[in-house]
């Protein structure tokens, strides 16, 4: 799990800073967000002060309803050395006693002009994907018609050129070699690069190259939901191959399951195009279309054509 700091918040929503610019770098270590209206009204016992506080129009203009010696009250009891940070929606005045009372414990105040509602939801998908239990594999993250795609496979085994190639034929590249997964929820998986390797791609005999600066902005991408894994392997004439894709294989990464293909490598097969099958496949299945199924079952009906036709024949002689 990444550490998130105030700033990182702020930077990524444009949030002004009011107040208590001593406290910006806090880590935040929830994704919950809190609306303190009950404690506005003075019920403290469950206050969830490890969480950001956000306020919007209902809680400011409860506040300002309160009698002074108990605004002040509840602010000093909202203001705890373990709070991170309040935030302000809807563009509401920073009430004058959280402003005391966050300036003497050293907590950040922001304002943001999007309504309240918009913005906890901003702030907590923010919050659940950075915060999320996090795991790092060694592939290749790419976009593939919308598919998020993890290529998997042993260290020299063609990866990073697939890549490249599909990159060249329109798709966008979002992790090279080392990709970082987060686990925002069950069975969602989204992969990231690590900072210092963001559109980057290795290639033996060329060196580290700049998908970016090489074939533009489209050709990359954040992070991706993956969904889709495809491990590349040495072409084994000993071993048995799936040729009908009825039986599908998962791997788990964390706690969820993610489907999982196994493409045997061998001269003369362009994995590219092979991956880009596979990825609209894919979509296919989702979408109710299995064509695998769908021979099996007129396969199985000429089977049972055939041998109903056979008894028949065999009960007239």
């Amino acid at each position: 799990m990444s550490e998130v700091t105030v700033k990182d918040m702020q930077d990524r929503f444009g949030l002004e800073l009011l107040v208590g610019e001593v406290g910006i770098d806090r880590t935040i270590e929830l994704s919950d967000i809190s609306r303190p209206g009950l404690e506005m009204a003075g019920y403290f016992d469950f206050y969830p002060r490890t969480r950001i506080q956000l306020l919007g129009k209902t809680e400011i203009s409860f506040f300002e309803m309160l009698p002074e010696a108990h605004r002040i009250e509840r602010m000093n009891l909202l203001c705890t050395p373990e709070t991170p940070a309040f935030v302000l929606a809807h563009g509401v005045t920073l009430p004058p006693e959280l402003e005391t009372a966050a300036e003497r414990m050293g907590i950040a105040v922001l304002s943001s002009d999007v309504p309240t509602t918009r913005l906890s939801g901003m702030i907590t998908n923010f919050l659940a994907g950075r915060l999320a239990p996090m795991e790092t594999l060694h592939g290749v993250l790419v976009d593939v018609y919308g598919i998020g795609v993890l290529i998997t496979g042993k260290s020299g085994v063609g990866k990073s050129e697939t890549a490249l190639e599909l990159v060249k034929r329109g798709h966008r590249l979002i992790a090279d070699d080392s990709v970082e997964i987060r686990e925002v929820a069950k069975n969602i998986l989204i992969g990231s690069p690590p900072p210092l390797l963001q559109h980057m791609l290795e290639i033996r005999g060329v060196g580290i190259i700049d998908i970016m600066t090489l074939f533009g902005a489209s050709s990359v991408k954040d992070d991706k939901r993956i969904v889709l894994v495809i491990e590349l392997e040495l072409w084994d004439p000993d071993k048995m191959y799936d040729r009908l894709g009825v039986d599908e294989d998962t791997l788990k990464i964390m706690d969820s399951e993610v489907t999982k293909l196994v493409v045997p490598v061998r001269p003369g097969r362009n994995l590219s195009v092979i991956i880009e099958v596979a990825a609209m496949d894919y979509r296919l299945k989702s979408l109710g279309i299995n064509a695998a199924e769908e021979f099996t079952n007129k396969l199985d009906a000429v089977i049972s054509e055939k041998s109903a036709a056979a008894e028949e024949k065999g009960i007239n002689r």
